[in-house]
């Protein structure tokens, strides 16, 4: 049993601690916010310890493993008093806003040698993971291009998009460490965006609207489209295409019900609303899977570097963007 602490009580965090109280390998000891009612909440529901602050969670030696949910600004400082507390890290992305004190967080925990993953989730998605695994067992041949379609259902309120670090960093970098998942390595990075939904977040110095183009080591072509508005739900499809053919993965529902009428045909329910719906069994998965790596003793994937990578290829769309020229990554 893996004795487990949360580190911040929001939406995300929330899921999170439900997931870990159910789970059959894991134990939620505490959970801890610097809003105290969102704590006393989360400790209530799942009936367990509010601590009363972080040193409180890191010092109690029989919590093994920590889960940072709290807002980004907190993962670095997190991270490194963990690691020194001798705890194993799940933190969610990104790792923080700013690559290089990130890679200095790196530097910072090395010599604990401590287990740390990302919380990259989409990777434990069921159809995600299968499309990988049946490419990579040949069934559409070379692969030549993947196109990922990342929409939100709505724009994030304006106080968000001001500490956000932007559509590139807070949004696509799923869809970049997605495109690392499938393809590989990314080698070059071309970048196009606009505030199309709201010009307000053009006013905030940010984006909502982008299509992004990256080259893998191996040669494969990615097409990245993301916009903060969908109309009709949560958009999150993936076609990666083959010498033999098409691998898909498209939108979930809460029913697989058709209608057909003289009204419509083919009318089905809407997409599923959000991020946390949408990625219910992947975020169980990702537990899973952390869990079974402390247990094994093995590194969990993915892991501080998928991190940093990912962020990476987020600063160098940002580039890209504001000089309109290709920003390669293969040095």
């Amino acid at each position: 049993m893996v004795n487990f602490a949360v580190l911040g009580c929001g939406r995300i965090g929330r899921m999170h601690a439900a997931n870990l109280a159910r789970h059959p390998d894991a134990s939620l000891l505490a959970v801890y916010d610097v809003v105290a009612d969102a704590s006393a909440a989360v400790a209530q529901k799942h009936d367990v310890r509010q601590a009363r602050s972080v040193a409180d969670v890191l010092d109690d030696p029989r919590i093994d493993a920590v889960l940072i949910a709290s807002p980004t600004d907190t993962h670095v400082d997190l991270i490194v008093a963990s690691a020194r507390a001798g705890k194993a890290v799940l933190c969610e992305k990104p790792i923080d806003l700013d690559l290089a004190r990130a890679e200095r967080c790196r530097d910072e925990i090395a010599s604990f040698a401590p287990t740390v993953m990302i919380g990259f989730q989409r990777r434990f998605d069921p159809s995600i993971a299968a499309l990988r695994r049946r490419a990579r067992e040949g069934e559409i041949g070379r692969l030549e291009q993947l196109i990922i379609t990342s929409r939100d259902p709505a724009p994030p309120p304006l106080g968000y998009i001001a500490v956000s670090g932007g559509l590139f960093r807070d949004m696509t970098i799923h869809d970049f460490d997605i495109a690392r998942f499938v393809a590989g390595e990314i080698v070059a990075v071309s970048a196009f965006g606009d505030a199309l939904v709201d010009p307000a977040i053009g006013g905030a110095g940010d984006i909502d609207s982008a299509m992004v183009t990256l080259r893998s080591a191996s040669g494969m072509l990615i097409h990245i489209n993301n916009a903060r508005r969908s109309a009709y739900g949560y958009d999150q499809r993936m076609e990666l295409f083959g010498e033999r053919g098409m691998l898909r993965v498209g939108n979930h529902r809460a029913t697989s019900v058709e209608s057909w009428t003289g009204g419509a045909t083919e009318a089905a329910d809407p997409a599923l609303h959000f991020f946390i719906e949408r990625y219910a069994d992947a975020y169980a998965a990702e537990i899973s899977h952390f869990v079974a790596c402390l247990r094994d003793g093995v590194a969990p994937r993915p892991g501080f570097e998928d991190g940093l990578a990912a962020l990476r290829i987020a600063d160098a769309a940002l580039e890209s963007l504001q000089s309109g020229r290709v920003v390669r990554l293969d040095g």
